[in-house]
């Protein structure tokens, strides 16, 4: 693939935490062959399934958005652990936890009890967005596992598609982010899929007056509502980015500008804030621009409260804590 020249340089980051720093270099002598192992796996499960790659984008944004980078996503239920995999925003559409546990596998063969599951998150969120064309960025590295979860966090904590903007925009400031991070992060969204359910309101009944959203394009409404009925069909599955679904570019942007967003979550970028309407077309205009900050609001991501030094584990299995 081609990528621009912005793309391919590395954009060197590293982060001060409570616990220490982290760093892009962390497993260079402890597991050199880390950050190869993590890409053959994501590149093999894309390469089966094209979606895949933003469903493990969506995981590490799960996952960082609730008691920080933690891996605390992946932990299954248990006595003591009630799963996040069970809240709103995850339930029924967090997948790709299978491609985990394979690169976690292969790790703990290569070197056992090294890598972390919350490294392994930011590694193949950024991998899957290289390989569907996106831009690439050096991860920095050291994140430790958490030894729970947050049910009540997943779901209060991840912005929901029928949020408003400023709802939206309060998360992502309580996660010490800003309104550049959440326009340029809602660009992941340029690949994946979205279910009926989750945007039924717009074709409908948005306001509660028994009548579609105006802010979408009354066409490509009438074509969604083919596959996506006022009852049934909640699993239907529709592009995010219908121009160009499985590449990663800003064409995203273009479609909010045509109003043919398909979650009410990406059209207020347009219609409830000057300021984010003003990135959007910027980035609409300038896929460099668009991958520069969306690199960087990555790295800003993935330091979100990270588990560092002796706090945390490093987990032999991704689903479940340590035995002591």
């Amino acid at each position: 693939m081609l990528l621009s020249f912005l793309a391919l340089v590395p954009l060197c980051f590293s982060a001060k935490t409570p616990g220490g720093y982290l760093y892009p270099q962390f497993y260079d002598h402890s597991c050199p062959k880390a950050q190869e192992i993590v890409k053959m796996v994501v590149a093999k499960a894309v390469a089966k399934e094209a979606r895949m790659a933003a469903s493990l984008l969506r995981l590490h944004f799960h996952d960082c958005f609730v008691k920080g980078c933690d891996a605390s996503l992946l932990l299954d239920s248990t006595g003591s652990i009630v799963s996040e995999k069970r809240s709103n925003p995850n339930r029924n559409s967090a997948r790709g936890f299978e491609v985990l546990d394979e690169i976690k596998s292969a790790l703990e063969k290569e070197c056992p009890h090294t890598v972390s599951c919350a490294d392994i998150l930011a590694l193949a969120a950024r991998d899957s967005t290289v390989l569907t064309g996106g831009p690439y960025w050096e991860v920095p590295l050291g994140r430790r596992d958490s030894r729970g979860a947050s049910l009540s966090g997943s779901n209060n904590n991840i912005p929901a598609p029928n949020n408003t903007f400023q709802t939206i925009l309060t998360k992502f400031k309580l996660q010490g982010l800003d309104i550049v991070d959440l326009v340029a992060l809602s660009g992941s969204h340029t690949i994946g899929n979205a279910r009926c359910t989750s945007f039924r309101q717009r074709l409908y009944n948005q306001t509660g007056n028994g009548k579609p959203d105006f802010t979408l394009d009354q066409s490509y409404a009438a074509q969604l509502r083919g596959r996506c009925p006022r009852s049934g069909g909640d699993q239907n599955l529709f592009f995010l980015d219908f121009v160009s679904p499985v590449h990663f570019d800003n064409s995203y942007f273009k479609n909010l500008l045509a109003y043919k967003g398909l979650l009410s979550s990406d059209q207020i970028l347009v219609t409830q804030n000057q300021a984010s309407m003003e990135l959007v077309k910027k980035y609409a205009e300038n896929n460099e621009l668009f991958f520069e900050h969306f690199a960087k609001s990555m790295v800003k991501m993935g330091n979100i409260s990270p588990l560092t030094g002796s706090r945390g584990e490093i987990r032999k299995h991704c689903r479940k804590m340590n035995s002591y």
